[in-house]
């Protein structure tokens, strides 16, 4: 991919900006216009039975943090990313899975550290607790944010018309996009996903590639390819 081209950002705020620094710092124009926003929700929990916490995103340990004073349970992390965030935020004892929904549940079952509470979104990609509950770890789960869609500007949606890169953060934002491209059936960009899930809304609307690892080092690997 040459120097200086354009690359859409479309994953939600603040996760967006550091993504655009990390393309800016490549060579190429990062074009920050997040197909969803995050929305912080008010939530009351009881953590006296809780012996660690999960996350499976920054955008919920930013969300927890905002509602509970909570820093000393252990921390389970899907990614590095997520536990930077977590460590960032004050906690003490962070462990990241360095994969999926699916490692961060064989992670916490190989510790047994004993209840579990996750804290994420109203509409999860990856049902942890179910996964925790099937590996026999009890937990439960709290919804501290959702994510809502949002339009992308005209202005974004020419630069389209053009060859153009996207890159996907989420199954949410990939439905976002493939219902902006089966509008606009005369647009094929290059979409970098960052995983197969993420991939599988836009695999016929758009030419796709995939990280080889569910992070942002491993997804921004594929601008140089």
């Amino acid at each position: 991919m040459d120097s200086g081209a354009p690359v859409w950002i479309t994953r939600a705020r603040p996760g967006a900006e550091t993504t655009a620094a990390r393309v800016a710092a490549l060579g190429f124009e990062a074009v920050v216009d997040p197909l969803l926003a995050v929305e912080t929700l008010a939530f009351a929990v009881d953590l006296s039975d809780v012996r660690a916490l999960a996350f499976t995103s920054a955008n919920g340990v930013e969300a927890f943090t905002r509602g509970s004073a909570e820093r000393g349970l252990p921390v389970f992390a899907v990614g590095r990313a997520t536990a930077r965030v977590a460590e960032a935020e004050g906690f003490v004892s962070v462990t990241s899975a360095d994969g999926d929904v699916q490692a961060l549940a064989r992670l916490i079952a190989e510790t047994a550290p004993g209840p579990v509470l996750w804290a994420g979104t109203t509409a999860p990609a990856g049902d942890l607790v179910a996964l925790l509950s099937g590996l026999g770890v009890p937990a439960r789960g709290l919804a501290v944010y959702r994510t809502i869609i949002r339009d992308p500007s005209d202005e974004t949606l020419a630069r389209l018309a053009a060859p153009a890169t996207v890159l996907l953060h989420s199954p949410r934002a990939a439905r976002a996009l493939a219902a902006i491209l089966a509008r606009r059936n005369t647009l094929r960009p290059r979409v970098l996903c960052l995983s197969e899930a993420v991939a599988a809304p836009v695999r016929d609307l758009a030419v796709v590639a995939v990280a080889a690892r569910p992070d942002d080092s491993a997804l921004l690997d594929l601008l140089k390819a």
